[in-house]
């Protein structure tokens, strides 16, 4: 069975920064794209950031750009989402998804989020940034 497993999430003051982590369990990610995505309360779910199984080609949400780095260390099985400069509205619950479709970073930023056909979820981790 294909799992991912997120970790980093914490409190954080706004301004403040977070790195998650995404990690597979039971398979390696040399060969999927990864994506992550934040589900707040009451919110829909909103594509963040997706970076290619190469790491060559990433996409942001608007909401994130220029404060949030997607990267990838395909030698330790592991995709990392680095979050600087947090907001509260950045508060969710951080997914990371993986998917073997080459295409599959084209638009996902871009609402909607659609996962039908992701082969891999993980369970998620909290972010919270409050003062």
């Amino acid at each position: 069975q294909l799992q991912l497993v997120e970790s980093g999430g914490g409190l954080v003051q706004p301004g403040g920064s977070l790195r998650l982590s995404c990690a597979a369990s039971g398979f390696t990610l040399d060969n999927y794209a990864i994506g992550w995505f934040r589900q707040a309360p009451g919110k829909e779910r909103e594509g963040v950031s997706c970076i290619s199984s190469s790491g060559g080609s990433t996409n942001y949400a608007d909401s994130v750009k220029g404060r949030f780095t997607i990267s990838r260390d395909n030698a330790k099985n592991t995709v990392y989402l680095q979050m600087n400069s947090l907001k509260p509205e950045d508060t969710a619950v951080y997914y990371c998804v993986a998917d073997r479709a080459y295409y599959f970073c084209a638009g996902y930023a871009t609402p909607p989020l659609n996962l039908d056909l992701v082969d891999a979820w993980g369970q998620g981790t909290l972010g919270t940034v409050s003062s």
